[in-house]
């Protein structure tokens, strides 16, 4: 990301008028931040209450992979009679984040848009795009692995073990698991705004490559809190792909972009 200096002519000023990327004050850019923050938190508001009325069909695809786990009794159990609202109010939010998570993005990225130059700027909709498909690839790759991972912890503790969830604790894995997939299949995106930033190169990628194998194994071991081996894989083998693939677009892409 380039960002303008100031003029060397330009006079000092205080942290009211002073000036930042492309003449914007200091009290400008809080102004644009909080505009920016108020329509990200209308689009949460407004995606809580859509998720708030699809409580039941969401929670039968989350709770899916329990019942392919166990389909002779897959309800959860509830403890506190206060329980049910609580579950509701958090699938409400999960789904809440989901379906506003194209205009999130999209209002971080016009917030940081002043400190571009005009050719990095017209990637604003690729990258944002992007981002939002690969966030729901991702998600939607934990859900479909979850089963496995379930029933590896269900196996790992003993017959003698009767798995009997209830559904905060269950959520909160699952959603965790989908979250977790989510920002990993963000990792191109990282990468190669890295590049096109300058911090990067596609050598140094190349030459990082043993280490970065490693790093990924490791990070994912640590981000996915079931262990289980085929979870492992099923993230970090989709992350390694993305390593190469930046390495490519660093070559042959965003090179010759730099070119023209």
């Amino acid at each position: 990301m380039a960002l303008r200096s100031r003029r060397a002519d330009q006079p000092a000023a205080d942290d009211e008028t002073q000036v930042s990327d492309e003449g914007m004050t200091l009290v400008e850019h809080l102004t644009e931040l909080r505009r920016r923050l108020v329509k990200a938190i209308l689009a949460l508001a407004v995606g809580g209450v859509i998720g708030f009325l699809l409580y039941e069909p969401v929670l039968r695809i989350l709770q899916d992979p329990y019942c392919q786990v166990q389909p002779e009794s897959c309800n959860f159990i509830v403890t506190d009679p206060l329980q049910s609202f609580s579950v509701r109010l958090k699938v409400s939010a999960y789904v809440g984040l989901l379906i506003a998570l194209p205009v999130v993005l999209w209002q971080l990225w016009r917030f940081i848009t002043p400190g571009l130059y005009a050719k990095e700027k017209r990637y604003a909709i690729p990258f944002v795009g992007a981002s939002v498909v690969l966030f729901f690839l991702g998600s939607g790759l934990a859900l479909w692995t979850f089963p496995n991972a379930l029933a590896f912890l269900d196996q790992i503790g003993g017959q003698e073990l009767e798995a009997m969830y209830t559904p905060d604790k269950y959520l909160s894995l699952v959603t965790f698991m989908m979250l977790a997939f989510g920002v990993g299949f963000e990792f191109p995106i990282v990468l190669v705004f890295l590049q096109m930033a300058g911090a990067l190169t596609w050598q140094r990628l190349a030459s990082w490559r043993r280490w970065a194998v490693v790093g990924i194994f490791v990070v994912v071991s640590v981000i996915t809190p079931s262990g289980d081996p085929f979870t492992l894989l099923a993230l970090s083998l989709p992350m390694i792909l993305f390593y190469e693939v930046s390495i490519l677009l660093g070559r042959f892409v965003i090179k010759r972009g730099d070119d023209e």
